[in-house]
């Protein structure tokens, strides 16, 4: 099965797996340089469901999030890597400067986010929230980030 999707072939088969009574969750980000951090908050966003989909930000929404030089891998392979991780079942990319329209399309039962972010600076939390859904957050991994280990390899 293809797990990386665009928008619309992702809602069909959305809309098959929640017919089925699966509980979808969503989590978003840059994914630049996958790291530990990464891995332990897609494992446990996987634990609150049946399908996890994670919303990947376009190689032009980095570099405006995090600034010229990012992202240091393209979006294709950002999203191959993640497609490889057992733990995700779909995998899509979003262009704007936030996942809020991507999560209106394809409203999760379960929104997760590190819980370096407050409940209401969530994107998409309100929206969840009032289709009756659950915000999370997961704690992240000290001293784990891809800016520090940008900073890191930079220096040797």
């Amino acid at each position: 099965m293809k797990k990386i999707l665009a928008r619309s072939a992702l809602c069909r088969r959305l809309a098959r797996a929640r017919r089925a009574g699966h509980r979808i969750v969503f989590t978003n980000g840059c994914f630049d340089i996958l790291h530990a951090g990464h891995v332990k908050l897609l494992q446990t966003a996987r634990s609150f469901g049946d399908v996890l989909v994670v919303g990947l930000n376009t190689d032009a929404g980095v570099r405006r999030l995090k600034g010229e030089g990012r992202p240091v891998m393209r979006a294709r392979d950002r999203a191959f890597i993640l497609a490889a991780l057992e733990c995700i079942d779909y995998v899509t990319t979003f262009g704007e400067d936030t996942p809020f329209n991507l999560i209106k399309a394809i409203h999760p039962d379960v929104l997760v986010k590190g819980g370096d972010y407050r409940i209401d600076e969530i994107v998409g939390a309100d929206i969840v929230q009032k289709l009756g859904g659950v915000v999370k957050r997961v704690r992240l991994v000290p001293g784990r980030s891809s800016s520090d280990l940008l900073r890191h390899i930079r220096l040797l």
